[in-house]
């Protein structure tokens, strides 16, 4: 899952929240220059990756992508969640969705001497630009999958990406709702283990 996904799934905890949307740029052992709370958010985005990386939605979603962009499919896949989750009634309306992006930019600017400097620099194009919010769009979804492609290192066009994503909404749509149904329990039970652990050690 993207950033929207991964600041939802943070259940509004802030040092939490600050540790997940991080720790794509925070590798191995270096999670431990930072303070516990933001450490357990680390964590807890390393789970949601194992866990998306391993359902069987994600698998059959990455199918759609993998002949034209084979190892980057999966990070397609994650912009693709983050649309539909950002769609989902069940879990936001357009109002409730700008106003929990606001929020989260909020929290995010609390910590921002702890984020590396490839995520500060990510941060201010995210709040200016509104990405939580702009998922909910197929434009902005767009500008998301060529993120991805201007980011890979063997990568040239999105356009292929973003037409599967049209052609194929459909199935894509189907594969979240399973992926969803599961992932959100899972997850909310395992950042309860680590808030727990952290109230064990305040």
């Amino acid at each position: 899952m993207n950033y929207l996904a991964h600041a939802y799934l943070s259940f509004g905890h802030p040092e939490i929240l600050a540790g997940n949307m991080i720790s794509d740029f925070v590798k191995g052992k270096k999670k431990f220059d930072y303070p516990v709370p933001i450490q357990k958010g680390i964590a807890l985005h390393r789970f949601i990756d194992t866990f998306t990386d391993g359902h069987e939605a994600t698998r059959e979603a990455k199918e759609i992508f993998r002949p034209a962009y084979r190892l980057y499919s999966g990070a397609l896949v994650d912009v693709i969640y983050d649309h539909f989750l950002a769609m989902d009634e069940t879990e936001f309306t357009e109002t409730s969705l700008f106003r929990f992006s606001q929020q989260t930019y909020g929290l995010l600017e609390n910590y921002f001497r702890w984020m590396p400097e490839p995520f500060a620099s990510h941060f201010g194009y995210m709040k200016e630009q509104n990405w939580l919010f702009h998922y909910r769009t197929r434009w902005g979804t767009g500008k998301s999958l060529g993120g991805v492609v201007k980011r890979a290192a063997y990568l040239s066009e999105s356009d292929t990406a973003f037409h599967l994503f049209e052609q194929r909404y459909q199935l894509l749509k189907d594969c979240y709702r399973h992926f969803w149904t599961t992932a959100k329990p899972v997850v909310f039970s395992r950042f309860s283990e680590l808030e727990n652990e952290l109230k064990s050690v305040i």
